[in-house]
C-alpha cells in the first residue's frame, strides 16, 4: 500500500531549519539510508574514490560481468534518475510527492559530430515535451557544447574568422539552439542554458541573450547560468540586466558557484593568462550572495534560480525574500540542488513552501560514468560536503533508532 502524500506545505512562519533530518530523509526507508551511509562513508575517502573510479571505468570498458549492475545499484542510483527518460519516471513521481521538481539533465558527452548534436537536440526536445505535461518538471536544461563544436565557440570568442565550412557548422548549431528555445516557448517550459568554461562562455552568453530577446518577451523562458567563482560574473550579470531592460525582455538567471574551477586555473597557468577565478572561497561566497541581493532587488525584470548546496546562501535568499515581501510560492524564485545530495536543503525548503527542484542526470551507465566520477571527486573536494552528508544520514539513523 503506497504511503500517503504529504500535506501541501503552508507559507513559513519561521526561518527554515536545514537541520531537520526527519523532513530531509522522509522519503527514504531505513534500508535506503543504510545504503547511503555506506556510499558516503566510502566517498569520504578521497583516495578510495579515485582508485575505485578508475577501476569502475576499466571494468565497464572490458564489459566485465556484473559490473554495470553493481554501478547502477550504487553510485548511479544515488546520483542519477535512470538510463532513459522513462526510467526516470519513478524518481520524478517520488520527488513530486514532496513538492520537489525534477530537472532532467541528459548527461551524455557526445562525440562532437552532427549526428551526436542532433541526437542531443532531440533528447532535450523530449524532456521539454514531457515537462509541458506535468508540474513536476519545472525546467529543462542543456549545454551549448552538446549542440555545436566547442572549437567553433572558442574561435568566435577569440575573434578568429570562421571558414565557410565552419560558418555552416556554427549555423547548424544555432538552428538546434533555436529549435529548443522555440519549443520551450511554444510549450511554456523554462529552459536553462548551462554555464561552461570561460574561453567559450562569452559566446554562450551572446547566444543565450539572443534567445532571450526572441522568446522572453512575456516572461523568462530562456535562463542563462552565471558561475560566481569567476570574479567578473556579477558585472556580466548586471550588464545583462541592463540589456534586458533596454531590450524590454525578461532575464532568467541561474546562479551557481561553478563546476570547472580546477580546469580553469590549470589552463590559465598553462596559457600564461590571468586566472578568471576568485582569490578565495570567501570572495566567491561574497560574490554569490551579492548576486542574490541584486536579483531580489530586481525581480521586476529578473527570474532567479539559486543553484547551490551552500546552507548560508540558501538561508540568505529566504531572508531576502521575506524582507522584500516576496512569497515563498513566487514563481520568479527557485532553489535547486543535485539529485542525491543536500536533501536537508531541498526537502526542508520544499516543506516550507519554497519552489525547489533537483537536477536529475540520466543516460546509459557507460556514457554517464564521466559525470558520475566528476560528481564523486567534487563531493570529496568540496570542503566538508561529503562529511556533511555522512553526518546528516548518521543523525537520522540515530533518530530513528532512538539514540541521542
Amino acid at each position: 500500500m503506497p504511503a500517503p502524500s504529504p500535506a501541501v506545505p503552508a507559507a513559513p512562519v519561521a526561518p527554515v531549519s536545514f537541520e531537520d533530518t526527519r523532513i530531509a530523509f522522509e522519503a527514504k526507508s531505513d534500508a535506503d539510508l543504510r545504503k547511503m551511509y555506506l556510499l558516503f562513508a566510502a566517498m569520504n575517502n578521497g583516495s578510495l574514490v579515485k582508485l575505485g573510479g578508475g577501476l569502475m571505468q576499466s571494468a565497464l570498458q572490458w564489459h566485465l560481468p556484473g559490473v554495470k549492475l553493481l554501478i547502477k545499484n550504487t553510485i548511479f542510483r544515488q546520483f542519477c534518475g535512470g538510463e532513459t527518460i522513462a526510467e526516470c519516471q519513478p524518481v520524478i513521481n517520488e520527488l513530486g510527492r514532496y513538492h520537489i521538481g525534477t530537472i532532467l539533465d541528459y548527461s551524455v558527452e557526445g562525440a562532437g559530430n552532427d549526428y551526436s548534436f542532433d541526437r542531443t537536440r532531440d533528447e532535450i526536445l523530449a524532456t521539454i515535451a514531457l515537462a509541458a505535461t506535468t508540474p513536476h518538471i519545472p525546467f529543462s536544461v542543456f549545454k551549448v557544447t552538446g549542440l555545436m563544436p566547442t572549437a567553433l565557440l572558442e574561435k568566435k570568442q577569440a575573434g578568429i574568422p570562421l571558414g565557410q565550412t565552419e560558418r555552416a557548422a556554427f549555423a547548424r548549431g544555432e538552428q538546434r539552439l533555436n529549435a529548443l528555445c522555440a519549443s520551450a516557448h511554444e510549450r511554456g517550459v523554462r529552459l536553462f542554458v548551462d554555464a561552461e568554461e570561460s574561453w567559450i562562455q562569452h559566446t554562450i552568453d551572446e547566444l543565450a541573450e539572443a534567445m532571450m530577446q526572441r522568446y522572453n518577451q512575456e516572461r523568462a523562458i530562456v535562463w542563462n547560468t552565471y558561475q560566481l567563482y569567476r570574479h567578473d560574473r556579477l558585472d556580466a550579470f548586471k550588464a545583462a540586466y541592463e540589456r534586458a531592460v533596454q531590450g524590454s525582455y525578461y532575464l532568467g538567471v541561474k546562479l551557481v558557484r561553478g563546476a570547472y574551477m580546477e580546469k580553469e586555473a590549470r589552463l590559465a597557468q598553462q596559457r600564461g593568462l590571468p586566472t578568471p577565478i576568485n582569490p578565495s572561497k570567501q570572495a566567491t561566497d561574497d560574490l554569490y550572495d551579492e548576486s542574490l541581493r541584486f536579483s531580489v532587488q530586481h525581480l521586476d525584470r529578473i527570474s532567479l534560480c539559486a543553484g547551490t548546496h551552500n546552507e548560508a546562501s540558501s538561508r540568505l535568499l529566504t531572508e531576502l525574500m521575506r524582507e522584500a515581501g516576496v512569497a515563498p510560492q513566487d514563481e520568479r524564485v527557485w532553489f535547486a540542488q543535485l539529485y542525491g545530495m543536500s536533501d536537508n536543503l531541498s526537502y526542508n525548503l520544499a516543506h516550507a513552501g519554497y519552489h525547489t527542484a533537483k537536477y536529475v542526470p540520466y543516460g546509459p551507465v557507460e556514457a554517464v560514468m564521466p559525470y558520475l566520477l566528476r560528481r564523486a571527486n567534487e563531493n570529496t573536494a568540496i570542503a566538508g560536503q561529503s562529511s556533511r552528508e555522512f553526518g546528516l544520514i548518521k543523525k537520522e539513523l540515530n533518530r530513528r533508532s532512538g539514540k541521542k
